[in-house]
């Protein structure tokens, strides 16, 4: 598995902050980001039930531009984007 580092959230202490990745292998993008406070994983649940191996993480807006250019690279890679 090779993990393509995209970027980190510019606005942080490069240590702990939000990031994204692509594999293109198993075409994925893989987030680093905050959890969700009590009140926003409520509001997330009302659309229904997080399975114990999926999470909620929160990005700041600030990283729009490093997701679409995740997603750039991804279609580069020919990943197929359905």
């Amino acid at each position: 598995m090779a993990l393509q580092f995209i970027a980190k959230d510019p606005d942080t202490d490069e240590k702990n902050c939000p990031t994204v990745w692509i594999d293109v292998e198993v075409e994925e993008m893989l987030f680093q980001g905050l959890k969700p406070d009590e009140a926003r994983m409520i509001e997330c649940l009302k659309t229904g039930p997080i399975p114990d191996s999926e999470a909620i993480v929160r990005l700041p807006l600030r990283m729009v531009a490093a997701i679409r250019k995740a997603c750039d690279e991804a279609e580069r890679a020919g990943v197929r984007i359905r």
